[in-house]
């Protein structure tokens, strides 16, 4: 598909495997629990979509591109993408694994990141000065000029077993 432009469609658990997007558009979408193995998603957007249980990891990653605004991708996984520059942007993300990821220059713009797994991951220039509810190890991910406002530096400190009056 090239060019496209998908409303309020239902594909949960729909099997995408081997589909192409590019330049495709998600608007209000339910895409939980689909299945994308070799899935391809260049300059793909996504808006206001649930996207819950996703296994991006799984699509062709070569080129990967998406934008994400609004969107539920609660207990979906990024596992070892490259993510650079990727928007998030008002969307929550609980539980979801950015282990190994590159997220250099991702901004995770006012964004939920509950429970979110971030290990073995590039953070350089990644923003996080609006998102709230991070807690990981900067010791375990490679860290340069990445952004943090005040109120997330008690997620930071977590690991170190800190007691702060």
């Amino acid at each position: 598909y090239q060019n496209c432009t998908f409303r309020e469609c239902d594909f949960s658990q729909a099997d995408l495997s081997g589909y192409k997007f590019i330049e495709c558009e998600f608007q209000a979408c339910n895409l939980s629990m689909a299945v994308l193995q070799g899935v391809t998603f260049r300059d793909t957007h996504f808006r206001d979509c649930k996207m819950m249980g996703m296994l991006f990891e799984q699509c062709n990653p070569y080129g990967v591109t998406f934008r994400f605004l609004r969107c539920n991708l609660d207990h979906s996984s990024f596992f070892r993408l490259n993510l650079k520059r990727v928007p998030f942007v008002e969307c929550t993300l609980r539980e979801v694994d950015f282990s190994e990821c590159d997220l250099t220059g991702v901004n995770f713009q006012n964004c939920d990141l509950t429970g979110a797994q971030i290990e073995g991951a590039i953070l350089v220039e990644t923003d996080f000065r609006t998102a709230f509810n991070y807690a990981f190890d900067l010791s375990k991910n490679k860290v340069k000029k990445t952004k943090f406002s005040l109120q997330g530096l008690p997620g930071l400190l977590k690991s170190y077993d800190l007691e702060i009056e």
